[in-house]
């Protein structure tokens, strides 16, 4: 992987493996992963370079649809794999020691 875990690069990610096999398209993903266009074009130009999206572009004729074609974006069977695995190191990088004050306390233990 040739790209940080950023927490809109997580979300996007989360949006993707929801349903890996659905294609997506832009303005569907930031609505999504609640990303703007700024982190949402970049990350997805890394994760086609990195094989774990192909992109396909819509087949329409935009004077008769009244918009431009659509680029669609759909998660590969190793991409879904790699990101599985790079979100389950994430998280794991991220999680408190197990000796951190709180950690495995119950809200009961601590009168909440």
């Amino acid at each position: 992987m040739d790209f940080q875990l950023t927490p809109a690069v997580v979300r996007l990610l989360q949006a993707f493996l929801e349903d890996p096999d659905e294609p997506h398209y832009g303005a569907e993903l930031m609505k999504k992963a609640h990303v703007s266009s700024g982190s949402l074009y970049p990350a997805l130009r890394r994760f086609e370079k990195a094989g774990w999206v192909t992109r396909e572009e819509e087949d329409i004729d935009p004077s008769e649809a009244g918009r431009p074609a659509r680029r669609y974006y759909t998660m590969t069977a190793g991409g879904a794999r790699e990101a599985h695995v790079a979100l389950a190191e994430y998280s794991y990088s991220v999680r408190p020691p197990s000796s951190s004050p709180g950690w495995n306390s119950s809200p009961a233990a601590e009168g909440i």
